[in-house]
């Protein structure tokens, strides 16, 4: 039995999944003519109906309309190209948002349950204070001391901030694919991270598929948009002058004063302006990018802004993340991958409630991304060995 369907939902779900009609033929297992015929009939069988909604990770219901949704993000949408709003969210970012969303629901309502406190700090600032004094309020709580940028690398740095934001109370979580399925990539172009602010249970996502030396910068900013209570989408340029954001502005400026203090910054420039990699070397020293470090010289007086433009430009090139092949945890087991992208706070928690009883264990499978309770055990095994 057949169903009649609009034939432009089809054709949307299709696009909105970037799927050409040769594409979408071989992930359903048809040839191309059959799905030109559906997107022009709108006639297909619930079989079929359900395939194309899996292809295309659509909710099938969607496909049921007599238009197409338009689809909107459910927190302030704060990118940009060049100075336009990025329109139409791809289902790989709204599928990593909506997990994001459903974890933090958990872990807020888990800690309101054991009598937690709000945490004073979120919503704190306003984007019209001092950069300065933005960013010292910042650090009074959360530690970016010289010994963290002073890591052997930017993993091991980007691995102790991450533990000192954590141990102040925000969630961390970080991937480069949906779930755990690594033919979803999400794409850097699209977005770089995003914060959920919350009283309870504030959290950071941070696109893993980014250099390391991005996601650090990604992580500060993400951080100061918690600060002013200010959930959002970012896909933010780290250092163009004159950003067209409010709030992208800011949480841009107090990172960076975050990674680079300008003082650190004047006290070291006097002793190695002098060599050829001066700006690799600022770039090591404080663990940020190149594009960063060139960003402060100029905040700092050291270069003007048509110098900053020629030399941004040279470095662009080289600041493009590289495709990452191990879904964003590290490589090694499942379970400690997963630990890394959820961050060591959510998985004790929602481990520790399971076992004990609280979280029944199918509500845990699903915000886990495990199917079995051994894979809880396992998880429950490596926390205790992390502690």
């Amino acid at each position: 039995m057949k169903t009649r369907l609009k034939p432009q939902c089809l054709v949307w779900a299709r696009l909105r999944a970037n799927l050409s009609t040769a594409d979408l033929a071989k992930k359903v297992g048809v040839k191309e003519d059959t799905v030109l015929a559906w997107e022009e009939s709108g006639q297909l069988s619930m079989a079929q109906i359900d395939r194309i909604a899996g292809a295309t990770h659509t909710p099938v219901g969607y496909l049921f309309l007599n238009a197409p949704p338009v689809e909107k993000l459910p927190i302030s949408d704060l990118r940009t190209v060049g100075s336009i709003g990025v329109s139409t969210p791809s289902p790989e970012l709204l599928d990593t948002l909506n997990d994001a969303m459903r974890r933090q629901d958990w872990f807020r309502e888990y800690l309101q349950s054991n009598n937690a406190h709000p945490l004073d700090f979120v919503g704190s600032l306003t984007a019209d204070q001092s950069v300065v004094n933005a960013a010292s309020k910042i650090r009074q709580l959360i530690s970016w001391d010289f010994h963290i940028r002073q890591a052997r690398n930017w993993e091991e740095s980007l691995v102790k901030q991450t533990e000192a934001i954590e141990d102040a109370g925000i969630l961390v979580m970080h991937n480069s694919v949906v779930g755990n399925n690594n033919y979803r990539p999400l794409q850097v172009t699209e977005f770089r991270g995003f914060a959920l602010s919350d009283k309870y249970a504030p959290l950071v996502f941070i696109n893993y598929r980014d250099t390391k030396a991005a996601q650090m910068f990604t992580l500060a900013h993400e951080v100061v948009h918690i600060w002013l209570g200010e959930s959002g989408v970012s896909n933010l340029n780290q250092t163009r002058v004159g950003d067209t954001q409010n709030i992208e502005r800011f949480c841009n400026s107090v990172a960076a004063e975050l990674l680079m203090p300008l003082d650190d910054l004047k006290s070291q420039w006097q002793s190695i302006s002098a060599y050829r990699d001066s700006v690799a070397r600022l770039a090591r020293n404080f663990k940020v990018s190149s594009l960063v470090a060139l960003r402060r010289l100029y905040d700092a007086g050291y270069i003007s802004e048509s110098d900053f433009t020629r030399r941004y430009s040279d470095e662009v090139a080289q600041f493009a993340p590289a495709p990452r092949e191990d879904g964003g945890g590290g490589g090694g087991s499942f379970y400690f991958t997963l630990r890394s992208r959820l961050g060591k706070r959510f998985i004790s928690a929602i481990v520790a409630s399971t076992l004990e009883g609280s979280t029944p264990f199918r509500d845990a499978y699903r915000l886990l991304g495990v199917n079995t309770a051994d894979g809880i055990q396992k998880l429950a095994s490596i926390t205790m060995e992390a502690a």
